[in-house]
């Protein structure tokens, strides 16, 4: 709340809201989730307008760093893929990088709020969790601050329906916030772990099995310095995890919001699906 210029009152009203929603969204069946997640997100919105998307504030600085990390991957003779493209800020970027491009969204809301779309960017509608675009056609796949929005069953569906869509050796890029320093919705001014938008939030260790158990052979996390992205393994981060795990809440998140350990926390996990 500190760095958040509204009022408490203001705060609240947004958090009992998306608790609201969240709820009903965690106690759904799969079939109630494939339109709640655009009901709900359309709800939201209309009730707070101020919070969409603002296509004037474009993170530059996050799309650089985002761009860093994906380059290595892309070719023009390479097809890419984003999931929860949002106001398509990195499909855009991307493209001139590219062949083609799919982004994917619950909705078109944002979409078309910084102008025309690139002929080479192809906007696709989903519910939420299926992948509509053809089986084995897409190089790299590509999503951030989404997996935590997702309910844990349709997580699991979603990453199989990623992993169809992906070439052979295809990648699948994906940033999400670690629980372990968490909550990172609105609901971290009021409860120890996520209750509002963030229907689960994950740490490297659980993500990594969800990947393995989708299909994906490697599974790396990803860092970027200087121009050059590096592969580490994602074991001494899972060893890390187990440490803090053990550690009394309050304590756990204190170290695990210290920077050079909240870097290590950050999520951006690669998995590689076989060659062949």
């Amino acid at each position: 709340m500190k760095t958040d210029p509204r009022s408490f009152e203001e705060l609240r009203r947004q958090y009992e809201l998306e608790q609201r929603l969240a709820h009903k969204l965690r106690h759904a069946v799969r079939e109630e989730r494939r339109s709640l997640y655009r009901e709900a997100y359309d709800e939201f919105y209309r009730e707070f307008p101020f919070l969409k998307t603002n296509p004037a504030t474009v993170d530059e600085g996050h799309l650089r760093a985002t761009l860093r990390i994906l380059k290595p991957f892309l070719g023009k003779d390479k097809d890419f893929l984003e999931i929860g493209a949002g106001n398509l800020a990195v499909s855009r970027a991307v493209s001139t990088h590219v062949r083609t491009v799919y982004a994917i969204d619950v909705s078109k809301e944002f979409a078309t709020a910084l102008g025309a779309v690139p002929k080479n960017v192809h906007l696709i509608i989903s519910d939420g969790v299926s992948i509509p675009v053809p089986s084995q056609t897409t190089d790299v796949a590509y999503s951030s601050q989404l997996m935590e929005h997702l309910h844990p069953d349709d997580a699991k569906e979603q990453l199989r329906n990623i992993y169809e869509a992906l070439k052979p050796g295809g990648v699948y890029i994906c940033n999400t916030p670690n629980r372990l320093n968490g909550p990172h919705d609105i609901s971290k001014d009021f409860d120890p772990v996520a209750t509002g938008f963030h229907l689960k939030e994950y740490t490297n260790g659980e993500l990594a099995r969800l990947f393995r158990m989708a299909g994906f052979t490697r599974v790396w996390s990803l860092t970027g310095a200087k121009g050059f992205v590096i592969r580490l393994p994602v074991g001494p981060l899972i060893a890390l995890e187990r440490v803090l795990g053990l550690l009394p809440d309050g304590m756990r998140k204190t170290i695990g919001r210290w920077l050079p350990i909240k870097i290590l926390l950050g999520i951006r996990l690669m998995g590689e699906k076989p060659a062949s």
